[in-house]
C-alpha cells in the first residue's frame, strides 16, 4: 500500500536523491527578491550572501527545490520565507508565471547555467519583498543593490553558476537593465 502524501516529508533520503539525480532533471523555483517603488517599478535587487557546496562563498538568488505535491507558488513562499525569514512580505500572485525557465546542467558548456550535482529545470520569477528581511537557513548575508550595482562586473565575479546572468535577465524583463 502506497503511503499518503500527507505522510510524506517532502524529499528523498540522500541515497535515493542522488539516484534520482543521475536519472531525471530536478524541478526548481528561483526568486529574484527585488524592492520596488510605489509604481513597482524595481528599485533595489536582494542577493544572498552563501557557501556552495564546493566551500567556497558566492552570491545567489532565492533558489530551492519543489516538493512532491507542491504547487509552484507553495515551494516560491517557502523559499523565500526560507531564506528571506518569516517577516519578508514576499507578494506573490495568485497565479505565479515565470519571467524564464533556466537549465542548469553539470556542463557548463550546454546552457551556461551550472549545477554540478545535477541537471535542473528552473523557473525563475521577479518577486517584489515588502517586509524585513533577515537571512536563515544557508544564507549567510543579504544585501539590497541598486540595478547599477547588480549587474556591476564587480558583483557578478562573486556569482556563479550562471546567476549573475539570471539577475540580468530578471531586470531586462523588469525593464530596469542599465
Amino acid at each position: 500500500m502506497q503511503p499518503s502524501t500527507k505522510d510524506r516529508t517532502g524529499w528523498l533520503p540522500p541515497d535515493e536523491l542522488a539516484e534520482v539525480r543521475e536519472r531525471v532533471p530536478i524541478v526548481y523555483v528561483e526568486a529574484v527578491p527585488v524592492r520596488v517603488d510605489h509604481l513597482g517599478a524595481v528599485q533595489r535587487v536582494g542577493l544572498l550572501l552563501r557557501q556552495r557546496p564546493d566551500g567556497t562563498i558566492s552570491r545567489s538568488v532565492v533558489s530551492g527545490r519543489v516538493r512532491y505535491g507542491e504547487t509552484v507558488r507553495e515551494a516560491l513562499w517557502r523559499n523565500l520565507s526560507k531564506d528571506l525569514g518569516a517577516d519578508a512580505e514576499p507578494q506573490l500572485p495568485s497565479e505565479p508565471a515565470p519571467f524564464t525557465v533556466v537549465e542548469y546542467f553539470p556542463d557548463p558548456r550546454r546552457s551556461g547555467f551550472v549545477d554540478p550535482r545535477q541537471h535542473t529545470v528552473a523557473l525563475a520569477f521577479l518577486v517584489p519583498v515588502g517586509g524585513e528581511c533577515e537571512p536563515a537557513q544557508d544564507a549567510l548575508d543579504l544585501t539590497w543593490l541598486s540595478c547599477e550595482e547588480a549587474v556591476s562586473a564587480d558583483v557578478a565575479a562573486e556569482m556563479s553558476g550562471g546567476q549573475d546572468r539570471l539577475v540580468r535577465l530578471a531586470l531586462a524583463h523588469a525593464g530596469r537593465l542599465p
